[in-house]
């Protein structure tokens, strides 16, 4: 029998001292709810002729281990425990669904303060996904083929489904028309749709990242209440201060497990970028005149700035559509780390290493739109 209960205290001052160590907070709290209740001991053993698959207890062959004491300590033993696990423990961070909280969350690390470790430095907790507003259910025959999905709306179209519309603090609900949607809206037309026609020879027939005019659009201290300056707009300005914020902000979220804000926000400045480029129509301004030209230049420089900035920032959502953005606009890979990412530094007096850059290849359509499918979702065949 293991004294869980004698770690409630402890329990409640690793939470108490790690506010951050269970997110998101819904599930920190739930918790803690449970500390406040009673702690029952725990066996760490079953009969063995109730659960016959499980490993043995040494000194007792009627026993077996409970197979939750079996399965956590697998996260020590991979990273060499008792040997060399420290170059691990305690920086691991655990990625659980919420039906196996407790165990992870009051089971585990008491078993680890017993044992004299530290518990784990971060829980992230996820809900789980629905059908149609049902469980997923063998009985029922919904239950969703990963594979097939990948099939249907290729890797990065369903990862990036996942990440947009996954909630972790609740339940998500899934349904083939609501994938094809948002990813034909939001990554074949919004973001495709962007990177095709600022890189159209029509548009940019040199195919260079083109130079920034500070006459066309003037630094001010502060966009808030401008009403514009130079060519720019006031809605210019909030664009560019949207942008220039985006790198910390999906940071923040991705640090925080909310994938789907950070996702939501570069969402919104790729329609605040389809806005700013409608809004001016580089393609009915004339080239032959020097005014024209260099406004039209600082149209397809801002633009491809903040294309660079989302390619960037997707590459752990979309890797395989973020190289191809990336590559478009010739981002080297040493030019595309997260940390240290920089927008539109001309506009802030700074050289732009990329104006004047040859463009990558054009390898056509960045993501290709999605087909409706027949079925109404796709399903495993019943067994």
């Amino acid at each position: 029998m293991f004294r869980l209960s004698a770690f409630r205290d402890p329990l409640q001052k690793w939470l108490r001292d790690n506010p951050h160590a269970i997110s998101p907070d819904p599930f920190y709290q739930c918790v803690l709810r449970w500390l406040e209740e009673d702690l029952p001991d725990l066996s760490v053993s079953r009969e063995r002729s109730r659960l016959q698959w499980g490993i043995p207890v040494p000194s007792d062959s009627t026993q077996t281990i409970y197979v939750w004491v079996d399965a956590l300590v697998n996260y020590l033993s991979v990273v060499g425990y008792p040997e060399t696990h420290g170059e691990w423990w305690p920086a691991a961070h655990h990625v659980v669904g919420k039906d196996i909280l407790k165990f992870h969350a009051v089971y585990w690390p008491a078993l680890l303060m017993a044992a004299g470790l530290a518990p784990p430095e971060r829980i992230f907790v996820h809900s789980h996904w629905t059908v149609r507003g049902q469980k997923m259910s063998k009985s029922l025959g919904n239950v969703i083929d990963p594979f097939a999905c990948i099939g249907q709306y290729t890797l990065d179209g369903f990862r990036y489904f996942l990440l947009r519309q996954g909630v972790p603090e609740r339940d998500c609900d899934y349904y083939d028309e609501k994938v094809v949607k948002l990813v034909n809206s939001e990554l074949a037309d919004a973001l495709g749709g962007l990177l095709n026609r600022s890189t159209a020879l029509s548009i940019n027939p040199s195919n260079t990242y083109p130079c920034f005019s500070e006459s066309c659009f003037p630094k001010v201290l502060d966009y808030r209440g401008t009403k514009g300056m130079g060519r720019a707009s006031a809605e210019d300005y909030e664009l560019v201060a949207s942008v220039a914020s985006l790198p910390l902000q999906v940071a923040s979220y991705f640090e925080g497990f909310q994938i789907y804000k950070a996702l939501e926000c570069i969402a919104l400045c790729v329609r605040q970028t389809n806005g700013f480029f409608q809004r001016h129509g580089p393609w009915k301004l004339d080239r032959k005149d020097p005014a024209e030209q260099l406004w039209l230049d600082t149209i397809i420089h801002i633009t491809l700035e903040c294309l660079r900035v989302y390619g960037t920032l997707l590459q752990p959502v979309i890797p395989h559509t973020a190289d191809k953005l990336l590559s478009r606009l010739a981002v080297e890979p040493e030019e595309r780390g997260l940390s240290g990412l920089t927008f539109l530094p001309r506009y802030h007096g700074k050289p732009c290493p990329f104006e004047g850059r040859q463009l990558g290849p054009d390898t056509g359509v960045l993501f290709h739109r999605l087909e409706k499918s027949r079925q109404h979702q796709i399903e495993t065949k019943k067994p």
